[in-house]
């Protein structure tokens, strides 16, 4: 089973960047792909960004293509999400996702086997 705690979240002005990561404890890490997700008040939990085990294939909402960039340590158990040019829309809770097997790309968050509790980014105008 895999552990994720995710941090990294805050209050940043629209135009500013945040670096989001997730840290994995557990048996598995290496073999999962990630997920990065968000939610929003009162709207359903959306895609992100998602990367294979060994990180060579990523794919990205079209919300934050060219914005976002997801990546990971292996040797850390972590993924990040770096987020520049941040915007009010991205305000949300984030949460970090594993899912087995690693090498299959999924955007829907019922194929995500285990979930961090998620961090908050707020995103003012």
């Amino acid at each position: 089973q895999v552990q994720l705690v995710e941090s990294g979240g805050g209050l940043v002005q629209a135009g500013g960047s945040l670096r989001l990561s997730c840290a994995a404890s557990g048996r598995s890490f290496n073999d999962h792909s990630m997920g990065w997700f968000r939610q929003a008040p009162g709207k359903e939990r959306e895609f992100v960004a998602a990367l294979t085990w060994n990180g060579g294939r990523t794919f990205y909402a079209d919300s934050v293509k060219g914005r976002f960039t997801i990546s990971r340590d292996n040797a850390k158990s972590t993924v990040d999400l770096q987020m520049n040019s941040l915007k009010p829309e991205d305000t949300a809770v984030y949460y970090c996702a594993s899912h087995f097997p690693g090498h299959t790309l999924v955007a829907t968050a019922s194929d995500y086997n285990y979930w961090g509790q998620g961090t908050q980014v707020t995103v003012s105008s």
